[in-house]
């Protein structure tokens, strides 16, 4: 920026900031500002004027954008915000520095616009990709999240796991589902899996398929499937749709693919028989005492 203009602009900084300020509040109806607070409106409106001025004032592009930009990531506020609030902040400084000249010809405002846009627009584009690129980070490491999410195996005991299944399977999760899968056979050494699909909304071809396949794979490397979670209407849809799930067996419940596991594995559940009479007498001792 021309040292002279970049006077103006310093040595009436206070004044700049309160017209941006002022133009920044009156947007603040019916759009996602509507729902911010007053006080932290305020406070982050001044951070990032304060973001701005750093800039013009080290003749660069500052550091704090890169924290700023990651401030507005975490509370949830569009990049609008940014692109808006960088639009007005050239208007604003165009007019202020044409009111501060007598004269105005068509080559000094020609040298003010051309001016404030080479100061404007790199701090624009660091911004907006300085904001994309945090954004992109945090999106992928929640993808990855979700994902280790989407098919988790549970031991539940020795021999047997469990993968319960919550949403819609897609052919994308589907794979994510068979690697996890057979992964986690190996790893806890399990004989029989159930896999819980009682959270899964809709079982059509393409989700039977990939359940088939996947208890397919598991057979292969020497363990059983159990499918459990069968629902009426899920019952009803794998009729109609001609879908063969003879291969491995299938309960309604957890509960009952739970104990047929327990029998694939040669273990029984056996309720604990009580003795009213020694209860009677263990009362009675501790009585005594």
């Amino acid at each position: 920026m021309d040292e002279k203009l970049k006077n103006i602009v310093l040595e009436h900084s206070n004044d700049i900031i309160q017209m941006w300020l002022e133009e920044v509040n009156s947007h603040k109806k019916g759009d996602y500002t509507a729902t911010i607070s007053d006080e932290l409106f305020e406070n982050t409106n001044r951070e990032f004027v304060n973001v701005i001025f750093s800039s013009i004032e080290s003749q660069g592009l500052s550091s704090d954008m890169d924290d700023f930009s990651e401030r507005l990531i975490n509370l949830g506020w569009p990049l609008s915000y940014l692109t808006d609030g960088m639009q007005v902040f050239r208007r604003v400084l165009t007019e202020y520095i044409l009111s501060q000249s007598d004269q105005i010809d068509s080559n000094y405002f020609s040298k003010v616009l051309r001016e404030v846009d080479d100061w404007v627009d790199p701090v624009i584009n660091r911004l907006v990709n300085e904001f994309s690129g945090s954004w992109e980070n945090i999106v992928s490491l929640q993808r990855v999240a979700l994902q280790e999410l989407s098919a988790p195996l549970i031991p539940v005991m020795d021999n047997i796991t469990i993968m319960p299944l919550i949403g819609t399977i897609d052919t994308e999760r589907a794979k994510f589902i068979m690697e996890n899968l057979l992964d986690g056979v190996i790893k806890h050494n399990a004989e029989v899996v159930l896999i819980d699909i009682t959270g899964v909304p809709v079982v059509d071809t393409m989700v039977a398929h990939h359940i088939i396949q996947a208890a397919e794979a598991v057979r292969l490397i020497g363990s059983r499937c159990i499918l459990v979670g069968i629902r009426p209407e899920i019952a009803q849809t794998i009729v109609n749709l001609g879908i063969d799930l003879g291969k491995f067996p299938t309960k309604s419940s957890l509960r009952k693919g739970f104990q047929t596991a327990l029998e694939l594995t040669n273990r029984t559940i056996e309720e604990a028989q009580k003795n009213d009479k020694d209860i009677e007498k263990l009362i009675d001792s501790l009585d005594k005492e």
